[in-house]
C-alpha cells in the first residue's frame, strides 16, 4: 500500500525582507545572507533523517516554501535541489515550486532560479492595485508585480501561478476584478485566489482594520468565478484555480492526503509505513533548527513522528479530499488510510441525505451547497 502512496518534498526557508501585517507563517525578518550556506547544509542534513520515510518512492513534486524562499541566491537553491537528487529519485516530470516576491532584487534571480531546475514559480502578487499593497504592508508595487512577471516569462517559466487576495481594507468589487484581469491579461494560467482573513499572531489581530462585509464579498465571488470560467480558468479547490493541465501537483498531492517530507525551520510532514499515519514538524526558529541539524545527527528521528489516531483519519482525509471541487474516487480513502470506507458509511448516508455530498458512491465529493458550507460538511466526520 505504502509503495503506491505519492511522496513529495517540502522545504522551508524561513526568512522575509518584511514581515506582513497578516502573516502567520513561520517568517522571521533580518535576513543575513552568511546564514545562507549553513542553512542548506541543515537542510540536507535534516533530509538525511528522513530518508527511511521515503521507502523507496520517488517525488512527485517539491515546493519551495517560505518565508521567502526567493531571498536565497540561484546557487543556493541549486545545491539544495543537487542534494535531494544525489538522495531521492525524481518523477521524471516532478514539479520543483518556488515561492517568489516581486520586489525587483528577487526578479533578477529568476534566471538563477531556472537553471537550478525550477520549472514552476510562485509570485506573491496580493494585489496590483498600490493602494491596497500599502495597506497590506507589501514592499512591492503593482508595476513590479506586472514586471516580475514579464522576468519569470523571459527567464522560461511556461507555468506560473500568482497569488490574489480579496476581501481587502476599501476594496470594492471592481477593485477585486481588475486584480483578476490583469493577471489574466499576464496570461496567467494558475491562481492562488483567497480572502483576507485576521490570523492570531499578527500585526492585524492586534490592530484590525475594516474588511469588506458579506454583502460586498459574495457578489465579488460570484462576478469572479464568471470571469474566471470566460478566462478558460476553473476552480479545482478552495482557493485554487487553473487553466487545463496547470494545476498544482504539489497541492493536489495535500488534498488528496498523499504523503509529505518537510525540511527547514517550522516545515510541516506526513509519512505512512506499516504502523499507520504519521505527522511531524521541525523546531521553528531559524537559530534552533539551524544549531540542532548544523551536522548531521547519528541517532533516528523516527521518535518525533506523531501517530494520527484511526478515529481522526476520517476528519483528517475528508478534511483534504473535500476541498477538491471534484472530490475524490471513494476508492481511495481505503488506499491512504487503511481503514474500510464501512467506518464512515453513516456519516456519508447522512451527508447524502441532507444534500451536502454528491449521491454518486463511487466518488467523495460535496454538492454545491456542500461546497458552500464546507466547515459544517467536514465537521461531521470528526
Amino acid at each position: 500500500m505504502i509503495k503506491h502512496i505519492p511522496l513529495a518534498l517540502y522545504v522551508h526557508i524561513p526568512w522575509c525582507e518584511r514581515k506582513c501585517p497578516y502573516c502567520d507563517f513561520n517568517s522571521h525578518e533580518n535576513f543575513d545572507p552568511s546564514l545562507e550556506n549553513p542553512y542548506v547544509d541543515a537542510l540536507l542534513n535534516d533530509l538525511d533523517q528522513q530518508l527511511g520515510w521515503a521507502e523507496g518512492r520517488e517525488l512527485v513534486s517539491i515546493f519551495f516554501g517560505g518565508g521567502t524562499p526567493s531571498l536565497f541566491s540561484g546557487d543556493a537553491i541549486l545545491r539544495i535541489l543537487e542534494g535531494i537528487q544525489q538522495r531521492l529519485r525524481l518523477a521524471e516530470h516532478c514539479e520543483i515550486t518556488l515561492e517568489s516576491n516581486p520586489g525587483s532584487a528577487e526578479a533578477q534571480k529568476y534566471d538563477a532560479y531556472r537553471h537550478a531546475g525550477v520549472n514552476r514559480l510562485s509570485i506573491g502578487v496580493q494585489s496590483f492595485n498600490q493602494r491596497h499593497l500599502s495597506k497590506l504592508g507589501r514592499i512591492h508595487s503593482g508595476d513590479e508585480a506586472s514586471k516580475a512577471i514579464a522576468l519569470a516569462r523571459s527567464a522560461g517559466f511556461d507555468r506560473l501561478n500568482i497569488d490574489l487576495m480579496y476581501g481587502l481594507p476599501d476594496q470594492t468589487i471592481e477593485d477585486g476584478l481588475e486584480d483578476i484581469s490583469t493577471g489574466i491579461e499576464h496570461g496567467i494560467d494558475h491562481f492562488s485566489w483567497y480572502q483576507l482573513t485576521i490570523e492570531r499572531n499578527t500585526a492585524f489581530w492586534s490592530a484590525p482594520p475594516l474588511l469588506p462585509t458579506d454583502d460586498l464579498i459574495e457578489p465579488m465571488q460570484q462576478k469572479a468565478e464568471a470571469l474566471f470560467n470566460a478566462a478558460g480558468i476553473a476552480q479545482y479547490e478552495v482557493s485554487a484555480w487553473s487553466a487545463s493541465g496547470q494545476r498544482s501537483i504539489h497541492n493536489l498531492n495535500y488534498w488528496q492526503f498523499g504523503d509529505y517530507l518537510a525540511i527547514g525551520a517550522g516545515a510541516h510532514g506526513k509519512v505512512t509505513d506499516a504502523t499507520g499515519v504519521h505527522r511531524f514538524n521541525r523546531t521553528r526558529h531559524p537559530k534552533h533548527y539551524l544549531e540542532q541539524f548544523a551536522a548531521p545527527l547519528t541517532t533516528p528521528y523516527s521518535q518525533l513522528l506523531r501517530t494520527i489516531e484511526p478515529s481522526d483519519l476520517p476528519a483528517e482525509f475528508m478534511m483534504n479530499a473535500l476541498r477538491l471541487k471534484e472530490g475524490v474516487d471513494a476508492t481511495l480513502f481505503e488506499k491512504r488510510t487503511a481503514l474500510s470506507r464501512e467506518v464512515v458509511r453513516q456519516n456519508l448516508e447522512e451527508q447524502r441525505r441532507r444534500g451536502l455530498m454528491e449521491e454518486d458512491t463511487t466518488k467523495l465529493k460535496a454538492t454545491a451547497r456542500g461546497y458552500q458550507y464546507l466547515d459544517t460538511l467536514i465537521e461531521a466526520f470528526v
